[in-house]
């Protein structure tokens, strides 16, 4: 059996920025093409190529180029076009142009979409900003692999949101009514969720049945807006004029942007409930109920048994 290679051998994410960014420059890349390029280009061994991730599904070389094109792209130095291709934008060449000796997080950080995305990373899962050390070497393991765990969450969200925006309207029509249905709402019947997305559907795209008989449903509103693109309080009362004419209690109003701050107030004051989920809460739900994702490995973190010594 061949001794593992040290995972030093391998460039680091950071490094490979650079290289990635250079390699988009030719036009549209596939990524699978960029790995093997790169991966000539400098001169790595056959060994640090093979060398795997500790789950075998991936190489290192691999898994460090996919993220050194994650955190391009959420700097928009970068963008995907279709699976598994992505290509150079405007701020990208314009970055080329300027021919820096390095491209890393630093660096990175002087575009505002990056700075979001890196404070989106250091939050944890109830909003609550988990303070990181800046210098790895004062962090205990558990809150390495914890900040690691929500820079992938973070970086997956996006990647979801992406994908969503991107997609046909009557996609995300189904999206949100599979979710419900993942989520508990309308039981385990496999028809108590449904997308209705068709002309004349009197300002309402999805209702899902709380029970077997229908006698309880939630009427749903889904905007697949640009990021930037709020919704506003207009869009708020249009709803609730829907859920009126269809004498509805509650209704659920999604976007893949955000509300302003008058559309929630108005959401507030009117006389049905009306849940808003902007696109940041959606890919939370996303993930936390497995839909549009998967699970890739599960680590188990063990610890003494205090118990069985005793």
């Amino acid at each position: 059996m061949n001794a593992p290679v040290p995972a030093d051998t391998v460039p680091d994410y950071q490094s490979l920025m650079l290289p990635v960014l250079r390699a988009a420059a030719a036009g549209e890349r596939r990524i699978g093409a960029v790995v093997q390029g790169l991966a000539e280009e400098l001169g790595l061994s056959e060994a640090a190529r093979a060398a795997l991730l500790a789950s075998g599904r991936q190489t290192i070389f691999a898994n460090r180029v996919h993220w050194a094109k994650t955190y391009l792209a959420k700097a928009g130095l970068v963008e995907a076009t279709r699976r598994g291709h992505f290509r150079l934008t405007q701020r990208g060449a314009d970055v080329i142009a300027a021919n820096p000796e390095r491209i890393d997080n630093r660096f990175l950080s002087r575009f505002e979409e990056f700075r979001q995305f890196s404070d989106r990373s250091a939050q944890s899962t109830d909003d609550e900003v988990v303070p990181e050390p800046a210098d790895a070497a004062e962090q205990t393991p558990d809150e390495i692999m914890r900040a690691a765990h929500r820079r992938i969450e973070a970086a997956l969200a996006e990647d979801l949101l992406d994908r969503v925006r991107a997609a046909p309207p009557d996609f995300f029509e189904r999206l949100i009514v599979n979710l419900l249905l993942a989520m508990g709402y309308g039981g385990s019947a496999a028809d108590a969720g449904r997308a209705l997305g068709r002309s004349g559907d009197d300002g309402v795209d999805g209702v899902i049945d709380q029970d077997a008989l229908g006698l309880d449903r939630v009427y749903i509103q889904a905007k697949r807006y640009a990021a930037g693109n709020s919704v506003g309080p207009g869009a708020i009362r249009d709803f609730f004029g829907s859920l009126d004419r269809h004498k509805a209690a509650k209704g659920l109003f999604v976007t893949t942007s955000g509300f302003t701050s008058s559309a929630r107030e108005t959401a507030d004051y009117l006389s049905k409930r009306i849940v808003l989920i902007d696109g940041e809460q959606l890919t939370r739900l996303m993930i936390r109920h497995n839909v549009g994702c998967r699970i890739e490995e599960v680590l188990h973190v063990k610890k003494v048994d205090e118990d069985f010594f005793e």
